[in-house]
């Protein structure tokens, strides 16, 4: 930064002095017998003791593990071939769902058509259901479960009952082409595929069985398809094979504790896909905690996401931005699900739907903020974005 520029945005000591990376430096401080007074003295000491730092994360965020070990990193100067955690065992899913109360764990909007919410109990019954129908398929760990959905609640509940059970989560967006799907799908060799009937976009209906169809033709490792009812309540499945639709998937299944299956760190959690521009999609493997304490830390450190926050991306499930969204469950917060085109009806939609929600966490891609400039659009003038603390654009604040 040149001397004559000045910063677009500066905290207020107030802010700086209740931000969580601030709590977060005096425990560091405590633990360690050292003061760390700002951003760079914390980074300089993660770097220099990793070990340190991750033993310290994982205790303040209050990992849920069977145990985490006494061994923090094993193996530190291979690359490949370090391993944090060797001896921890957990669940994913398990981290994400501490909560069971009344309040709101989801907000889910479909363009203008869909307006749904679940309670953090009513989130927790629904993946117990749908856990006890995978694992009456035989699904357990290591299994792939794939989507081609939406981002709406269902496909919360079907990747946490999936991972509650050590299995294996992957997602596309339902409007990827059959090739496309295939591609990625294909390779992992799925035993359940969930998808749509339908979905909405830019004040359309958009057919999905069609290519479902086709989907299921190329994927014979699929033992169930199920087809969630999202455009019509009911869906006539006759032309898909080995496909029920969800009520009937879950019928039977009470809604109770849910059997965590705790597994070792490494654990495959998601595979997700370079993006096939240099040929087929590559799979990338994303282990279970991992995952976890990454999304913890920039979550909680860097995004300063608390319990009770309303955090929003704008995202489909076929871009890694999905996994990183859900993962706010497990600060407590409530994930504000939005599918559908941000243009429709106008280019005021996800302002306005921020606003009425009281969206604190506010994400997007550096795209769609350009798009809006080059509309005339001036949502700080339009709507009141009181609630909102942080926009991010592609995983990096631009107000933090």
């Amino acid at each position: 930064m040149n001397s004559d520029q000045q910063p677009l945005w500066t905290p207020s000591s107030e802010r700086v002095a209740g931000a969580v990376i601030t709590d977060f430096m005096k425990e560091v401080s405590r633990r360690e017998g050292i003061e760390i007074r700002d951003y760079a003295g914390l980074y300089r000491w993660s770097i220099d003791r990793p070990e340190a730092f991750w033993a310290t994360l994982w205790d303040y965020c209050g990992v849920v593990a069977e145990t985490r070990g006494a061994r923090i990193l094993a193996d530190g100067d291979r690359m490949p071939g370090a391993r944090f955690f060797p001896d921890a065992r957990l669940n994913f899913a398990e981290n994400l769902l501490r909560r069971r109360d009344g309040g709101t764990a989801i907000v889910f909007r479909g363009e203008t058509k869909v307006e749904r919410r679940l309670t953090w109990a009513e989130l927790h019954d629904a993946v117990s259901r749908m856990a006890g129908a995978l694992k009456s398929l035989g699904v357990g760990p290591g299994d792939r479960v794939a989507g081609l959905m939406p981002n709406m609640p269902e496909t919360v509940v079907a990747m946490l009952a999936a991972t509650s059970l050590g299995a294996v989560w992957s997602s596309a967006s339902p409007d990827f082409g059959v090739q496309g799907v295939l591609d990625r799908f294909g390779q992992i060799k799925p035993k359940v595929l969930f998808s749509v009937d339908a979905y909405y976009y830019n004040g359309r209906t958009i057919d999905v069985l069609d290519k479902l169809a086709r989907i299921l033709d190329g994927l014979p490792t699929v033992q169930r398809c199920v087809v969630v009812p999202y455009v019509s309540e009911d869906v006539d499945l006759s032309r898909l094979h080995r496909a029920v639709d969800l009520s009937a998937f879950v019928a039977g299944q009470p809604a109770g504790e849910i059997p965590f299956v705790r597994l070792p760190f490494d654990h495959p959690l998601y595979i997700m896909y370079s993006s096939g521009t240099t040929g087929v999609p590559k799979c990338i493997v994303h282990g279970a905690g991992g995952t976890l304490l990454q999304h913890l830390k920039e979550h909680r450190l860097h995004c300063d996401i608390r319990r009770d926050d309303r955090v929003f991306y704008f995202t489909t499930c076929g871009w890694m931005m999905w996994n990183w969204l859900v993962s706010a469950l497990a600060t407590g917060a409530t994930l504000v699900l939005y599918d559908g085109s941000p243009f429709h009806p106008d280019g005021n939609a996800l302002f306005d739907y921020a606003e009425a929600e009281k969206v604190t966490l506010f994400g997007t891609s550096a795209k769609y903020i350009d798009a809006l400039a080059k509309g005339g659009y001036r949502p700080a003038d339009s709507h009141d974005l009181g609630a909102l603390r942080t926009l991010t654009s592609t995983g990096s604040p631009l107000v933090p």
